[in-house]
């Protein structure tokens, strides 16, 4: 694919907005950063929006999401707190990363965002050619920007990507957090990856934390940070308020 597959593309035909949740610091109690996640202008889920993506306005459905994210995050002063902009991004949509980015940089200048405070995730159930895939991950990474794995666990690749490229983070798939505290299983296979990701360097986020059962197994587990409706909820174009339980 080339970059004149970006200009042939379709305009995204409805407007876009995001809400914002918080992936915690649980030994703060303070954001590590906030995930932008795509809704409507009158508050539909990203469903509805997914819905409307269609081949030919892949494209501009990407850029238009980082774009939105970015003026929202700085609009909301998240990086005045010294927390991350997480962004999604579909690595279907990158033709060229160093052309695919310059959007993301222009927005980022215009509005005042500092890109080292950029994460983009993707999630790896996603199907893509691997060696496009590896291709902006490192180039990503070349140019400052940190990259997560999201829903690991859960996708094609797992364990092969991981052999091939070391990201900065990945967060659990929240398959494997669901009744953590009463799945000995799933302890076992999380507290393993857990040590496994440590020794390569790389940050875990467990995503989808609902239940203090969860969050205390993840904790005594070594879990810095977490993710989920236990912790945050999204907010619409806002920040949430973190809520954090009691040490007992």
């Amino acid at each position: 694919m080339s970059c004149s597959s970006c200009a042939n593309g379709t305009a995204f035909p409805i407007d876009i907005t995001m809400a914002f949740q918080p992936i915690v610091d649980i030994r703060t109690g303070r954001p590590f950063a906030h995930e932008a996640l795509v809704r409507g202008v009158n508050g539909e889920g990203a469903g509805a929006i997914l819905s409307q993506v269609s081949q030919a306005s892949l494209y501009a459905f990407d850029q238009r999401c980082r774009v939105k994210a970015i003026e929202l995050a700085a609009r909301l002063a998240i990086a005045s707190n010294d927390a991350r902009l997480s962004i999604n991004f579909l690595p279907n949509a990158v033709y060229e990363p160093r052309a695919c980015i310059r959007a993301t940089l222009e927005a980022a200048t215009q509005y005042g965002f500092p890109t080292s405070h950029i994460i983009f995730e993707f999630t790896e159930s996603e199907q893509v050619d691997t060696a496009h895939l590896l291709k902006i991950l490192k180039s990503y990474k070349a140019m400052g920007f940190r990259t997560a794995i999201d829903d690991f666990g859960a996708g094609w690749s797992g364990l092969n990507l991981l052999n091939l490229f070391v990201p900065d983070i990945v967060k659990l798939d929240m398959a494997l957090i669901r009744d953590i505290d009463q799945r000995p299983q799933a302890r076992t296979i999380v507290a393993h990856t857990i040590a496994m990701l440590a020794e390569l360097g790389v940050t875990t986020i467990c995503e989808g934390i609902e239940t203090e059962g969860e969050f205390n197994v993840l904790r005594d587990l070594g879990v810095q940070y977490m993710q989920g409706y236990f912790l945050a909820r999204p907010s619409f174009e806002a920040l949430s308020p973190v809520h954090m339980p009691i040490a007992a």
